[in-house]
């Protein structure tokens, strides 16, 4: 099949697994080198949360980011990132559409929230270590198991 007629869902799925993947990774190493964890954890604290928020933010970013790399509960990790961009969005509202706007528009959360329900629509994708780790076809099937 031609990369410019028919479709490709499965590679459409691994290209947007490894950018979400990437994006939530950069994210997450920004709170912790640039922001700082405390910088993290007192901004949180700022906007009202507590300190538990500002670490699980973080774990997501970076782990769920990794999982989504690496193909692994792509679905479950996907949806679970929502949440997060949820938050990343209504702390950004105030500020106007665009999110270079001074201190960032919400219109690249809401975006992202987009982006990661499509990959939950999608699955894996090609490349994906979760089909082989729990013995299933990209698109959900049991595999034959293998001896």
């Amino acid at each position: 099949m031609s990369l410019l007629s028919g479709s490709n869902p499965s590679q459409a799925a691994l290209l947007l697994r490894l950018t979400l993947g990437i994006a939530a990774i950069a994210h997450g190493l920004m709170k912790v080198f640039i922001f700082t964890v405390p910088g993290t954890v007192a901004f949180f604290g700022s906007l009202g949360y507590p300190p538990i928020v500002a670490y699980l933010t973080i774990a997501a970013e970076i782990g769920g980011g990794l999982l989504l790399i690496l193909g692994i509960a792509t679905r479950l990790v996907a949806l679970g990132q929502i949440p997060v961009l949820i938050g990343a969005a209504l702390v950004h509202a105030g500020n106007g559409w665009v999110f270079s706007a001074p201190n960032g528009g919400w219109e690249f959360p809401v975006f992202w929230i987009a982006a990661l329900g499509v990959q939950v629509l999608l699955g894996d994708g090609a490349a994906a270590l979760g089909p082989k780790l729990y013995g299933r076809g990209t698109d959900g099937s049991r595999s034959p198991v293998r001896a």
